[in-house]
């Protein structure tokens, strides 16, 4: 069985193959630009191939209300030409197979769930801080959706007492992805992550604002494990950071064994690159099983 995936990345798209066993035969990226052009590229990387389904994790905001009128739709993004957008809509009429659908960072949590970091685990958090800061959550081996997908990126957290940067989000200022993201780090210090010294005070910061989140996803969600990827995770130095201010936030508010080890619960994500890859297999998949007479979700 040859199942078909797409990371639709704001940036980047990347479109790859592999079997139900989670294996990637072959994958490519080309760069995201006018919604026709893009997906024109689409269609002619997966023409080659016979596929059984197709899973894709979508930037956004996406709406994932199936009784939506834009449902489907890339809504309030900021790239203006894939604003309103029907993505959903425009690759069921191309394709006709079982087409899962999602968002980027929901696939690659599910990836991760599937094949790397939580397999084994009902349930499991993705966090990957880049360009922006993105969370999937797995609940009881589902991904979690409710009247859309959360959007635990824009949360507020307590601002640091040193740290006086107004923020970047264009939405909300200083919430956790205008005073953590890779743009937040660069704008606040003049320099981008991966330049500054692993000495810098702007790690205690932005460790102290990621341990806030993870407190927050914890006593909401009580994941079995928290996986973190991203560019800004590249930096190793932070996860031993984060494991210290998560503990002193934490207090031993919820004495569990998983925290009493934290070096094994908060984790970096073991997949790479191809998280979302082997996500979007494993969500298409999974959505044939339960799905088989249905063409998309």
């Amino acid at each position: 069985m040859l199942i078909g995936a797409v990371e639709a990345g704001g940036t980047k798209f990347v479109c790859g193959v592999g079997n139900e066993k989670g294996d990637i035969i072959d994958y490519t990226s080309f760069p995201t630009t006018g919604p026709e052009q893009t997906l024109y590229a689409v269609y002619d990387y997966f023409s080659a191939y016979n596929l059984q389904a197709l899973g894709v994790g979508s930037f956004g905001p996406i709406d994932l209300d199936s009784q939506s009128k834009t449902y489907g739709y890339i809504t309030a993004t900021p790239k203006r030409a894939w604003t309103n957008y029907p993505f959903l809509q425009m690759l069921k009429e191309h394709f006709s197979i079982p087409i899962a659908f999602s968002t980027d960072v929901n696939i690659a949590a599910f990836g991760e769930y599937t094949f790397g970091a939580a397999r084994g685990l009902n349930s499991c958090i993705y966090m990957t801080v880049g360009t922006g800061i993105g969370v999937g959550a797995v609940v009881g081996g589902d991904i979690l959706h409710g009247m859309s997908h959360p959007e635990m990126g824009h949360i507020f957290v307590k601002r640091h007492p040193r740290d006086s940067f107004s923020g970047v989000c264009s939405y909300h200022g200083d919430c956790l992805e205008g005073l953590a993201s890779g743009p937040a780090i660069e704008q606040r210090w003049n320099e981008k992550a991966y330049h500054l010294p692993v000495q810098h005070q702007g790690w205690e910061i932005e460790a102290d604002y990621l341990a806030q989140a993870l407190m927050n996803y914890i006593l909401i969600l009580s994941p079995k494990r928290i996986i973190l990827g991203g560019g800004v995770m590249k930096q190793t130095h932070l996860f031993p950071m984060i494991r210290r201010k998560l503990d002193f936030y934490m207090n031993n508010y919820i004495q569990h064994p998983l925290l009493q080890e934290l070096d094994t619960y908060i984790v970096p994500a073991s997949l790479g690159d191809l998280a979302g890859l082997k996500g979007g297999i494993a969500f298409a998949k999974q959505f044939i099983t339960r799905n088989p007479k249905t063409t998309s979700e």
